[in-house]
């Protein structure tokens, strides 16, 4: 992909739909165990994207999923490639409205244009059967034809506790999991981690 001039970053950006713009450079990987950085760093470059391969972001919260999930976003759009950041509730809603207007091809169609579609918070919101369906079929569509950035406060097992259908759920999982990046973010909290850093610079009394 060819860099973008600013003009092109700020629409692309703009596009993404990214809650707060987060970057790479912003995260302190040191707080990654190293074979977690090495995979930031490669995915950075985003030929994953290229090969049509997924990242899955499986951790507690306050781990830095989101922000990783987030700054990969950023360094996509930076190469030119068109993101799309959604959280899992806010899809599933979008699609349950679409259908219900009878319009579902509409942001599937829309979401195939695009190269990587990241999903946040999958395992917050339990899905209705119809809701879980629709997400079925929207990450199926994408299966092997572009890539996609999932972050998970649950391990793959737990996943039929939220979308309510384990045969549905081991389909979806061995989609998502062939090819892909797994990074499991388990381990000390990143966002109290850098609460505690920034109160170390701060002149005592």
């Amino acid at each position: 992909m060819v860099q973008q001039d600013d003009n092109q970053l700020r629409q692309r950006l703009r596009r993404a739909a990214f809650p707060v713009i987060k970057t790479l450079d912003a995260f302190d990987l040191t707080a990654l165990p190293t074979p977690n950085r090495q995979k930031v760093l490669s995915l950075s470059q985003c030929e994953y994207i290229d090969r049509k391969e997924n990242a899955l972001l499986v951790g507690n919260s306050g781990t830095g999923r989101t922000h990783l999930a987030t700054g990969l976003g950023v360094a996509a759009c930076r190469k030119g490639y068109r993101v799309r950041f959604w959280r899992v509730a806010e899809l599933v809603e979008e699609l349950l409205e679409a259908q219900h207007v009878h319009h579902l091809s509409r942001p599937e169609k829309q979401c195939l244009r695009l190269d990587a579609v990241i999903l946040d918070e999958l395992g917050y919101v339990s899905l209705t059967r119809t809701g879980s369906e629709l997400l079925f079929h929207f990450l199926t569509a994408r299966y092997e034809r572009d890539a996609v950035i999932v972050t998970t406060n649950l391990e793959f097992a737990e996943w039929a506790h939220i979308l309510g259908d384990e045969k549905m759920t081991a389909a979806l999982v061995d989609r998502l999991t062939h090819r892909a990046h797994i990074l499991n973010m388990n381990g000390e909290n990143y966002r109290c981690r850098e609460s505690l850093r920034r109160q170390e610079v701060i002149p005592g009394d």
